[in-house]
């Protein structure tokens, strides 16, 4: 009974350290999401930047994997090489080592004022950013908390008679030591978890810093992995890059292994204290791997070039979309729930189709590709269909027996559906047709006019996944969000307009040439994005948030 009691507290202080690195993540996301992209899009050119990026971004949002969703994002739009995005998970390896380093150290005494912070800066303050930053105070806190309760589940176990013959058994087996914390951080999905989990257990006297080391290269295998299946649906671009670093990791951890059977390594330049060796011999690790990976970054292009090759005209990513069956089943269409969820799915699908569509809008500005174009284009018919299905079919419905509530849901999805063909529509005939009017006139913008473009286009792009999580889940947080962008849309395209005219008035000449294209391109993502806002109003309005006029009433 005691040991059922151990382990209940072992694996709730586990739970509980993997939601709070999720939560920290998180609420630096929501708070900075799109000054992250703009960052990782603005160290494109050179690895050294690229991988001082990838630390950096790694250390805020204490994930290299959430680094690696990021640029293999960028990846397939084209904004970001192969090598480059190496260059980025490198350093973004390193980040994540050091917030691990920077957890190991005794911080309890902080945990009662990050709770208070946290709390009242989460609960009291309806800023987006305020309110996402007292999210990560708060896991920080808990992750604190975490640790401790990992520690105190831990403490008994150094009495148990079965735990000297785990060590002994690990201790002549590293290669089991090796696949089994491979596999825990590919099921945690966390590496800084998994370290901080075996640095407690060795500050306990669990587990000795010899057993830990082929661990924590074990921790970096699984680690490598989990990016690679976070993106296998992606484009193949995207997958060299997480494929490429997972080569990388694991070639490095296997030679250390092997070189683990014919050499021992002293353990007592890692530190003074097993946990001090655990969290050094991962910072080192990594650090090693990006000194000596760096340079081959151009090779390791080559090599995932040949292992995932280009896929043939017509099959690029983005056409899958067009490929999908249709999630409207007419099988149900008497059921009015069951029919308004499958139409749904559809909306959604809808919704995936135009986010497709303008991922690689600014690369298309750069670029100007007619093929991919074409493609983007084929894409926006697909989207016309499917909002002429959504609405025949949820009219179909309609010709039931319907609840006040179902008939209300129903006109939202056709609404939703009406707003997402206009979007895709915004893409196909506004945005693409400035990209082929830019190239074929062979323009430029200005540096300031581009850098511009590029983070509304970001902004526009993290607020589409924000209106797709409304739609999935209804969630009332994130609705107000989405109006809290559209007004923060609305001034930056003020903003932006201002300066472009400052650039006019002092001559500017990529500024004039261009000036008509960048005003209609800024004014399209506006109009873009406040069609992406309307997923937010039933549910804003059913909840008394959102009021049904502007205008103030009269006496």
């Amino acid at each position: 009974m005691h040991l059922m009691y151990i382990l209940l507290q072992l694996a709730g202080a586990i739970m509980l350290l993997l939601w709070a690195v999720r939560m920290v993540r998180t609420g630096v996301e929501r708070a900075h999401g799109v000054l992250l992209r703009e960052a990782l899009r603005g160290a494109t050119k050179g690895r050294v930047r690229a991988a001082a990026a990838g630390t950096v971004l790694a250390v805020m949002l204490q994930s290299a994997t959430a680094v690696a969703v990021l640029a293999a994002g960028f990846a397939a739009t084209g904004v970001m090489s192969v090598s480059g995005g190496l260059a980025v998970m490198l350093g973004a390896d390193v980040g994540s080592a050091l917030v691990v380093q920077a957890l190991s150290f005794d911080l309890s005494w902080l945990v009662p004022l990050l709770l208070f912070a946290g709390a009242t800066m989460f609960l009291k303050v309806e800023a987006r950013i305020v309110k996402q930053t007292g999210r990560t105070l708060l896991g920080i806190a808990f992750i604190l908390i975490s640790l401790r309760m990992v520690g105190e589940a831990t403490a008994p176990m150094r009495h148990s008679a079965l735990l000297p013959m785990a060590v002994d058994y690990l201790r002549s087996d590293p290669v089991t030591a090796f696949g089994a914390a491979a596999l825990f951080t590919w099921l945690v999905h966390s590496s800084v978890a998994s370290v901080l989990l075996f640095m407690s257990m060795a500050a306990q006297g669990v587990l000795p810093a010899e057993v830990a080391l082929p661990m924590i290269l074990g921790v970096n295998l699984g680690a490598g992995l989990v990016a690679v299946g976070l993106t296998r649906g992606q484009a193949i671009e995207a997958r060299r890059i997480p494929l490429g670093n997972l080569i990388f990791r694991a070639t490095a951890a296997v030679v250390i292994l092997l070189g683990l059977q014919v050499a021992t390594l002293p353990m007592a330049w890692f530190g003074e204290t097993a946990a001090r060796q655990v969290v050094n011999m991962h910072l080192g690790f990594n650090v090693t791997l990006l000194v000596a990976c760096l340079p081959f970054t151009a090779v390791m292009e080559k090599l995932a070039r040949l292992i995932l090759p280009d896929a043939p005209a017509g099959e690029e990513a983005f056409d899958l979309m067009s490929r999908r069956k249709s999630a409207l089943d007419r099988t149900v269409i008497k059921m009015p729930s069951v029919a308004l969820a499958s139409a749904t799915r559809e909306v959604l699908r809808m919704a995936e189709t135009v986010e497709i569509m303008l991922r690689p809008v600014m690369e298309l500005f750069e670029s100007g590709d007619k093929a991919r174009v074409g493609q983007l284009r084929r894409l926006d018919e697909e989207v016309n269909r499917a909002h002429t299905d959504i609405k025949l079919y949820i009219a179909e419905v309609n010709r039931g027996t319907m609840s006040q509530d179902e008939a209300r849901r129903g006109i939202e999805l056709t609404d939703l559906a009406i707003n997402l063909e206009h979007a895709g529509d915004i893409i196909a005939k506004n945005l693409l047709v400035l990209a082929e009017e830019k190239n074929d006139k062979r323009l430029s913008f200005s540096r300031e006019g581009w850098s511009e473009l590029t983070a509304l286009h970001d902004r526009v792009l993290a607020n589409m996944q924000i209106a797709m999580n409304v739609l999935v889940s209804g969630d009332l947080e994130a609705a107000r969000q989405l109006v809290v962008e559209k007004e923060r849309m609305r001034r930056l395209e003020r903003d932006s307009h201002e300066r472009h005219l400052k650039r006019l008035q002092s001559g500017t000449p990529q500024s004039i040439e261009t000036s008509d294209i960048h005003l209609e391109a800024v004014r399209a993502l506006k109009e873009f994005n406040s069609l992406l806002v309307s997923v937010a109003y039933p549910i804003l309005t059913q909840s008394g948030d959102l009021l049904e006029s502007r205008l103030a009433k009269t006496a």
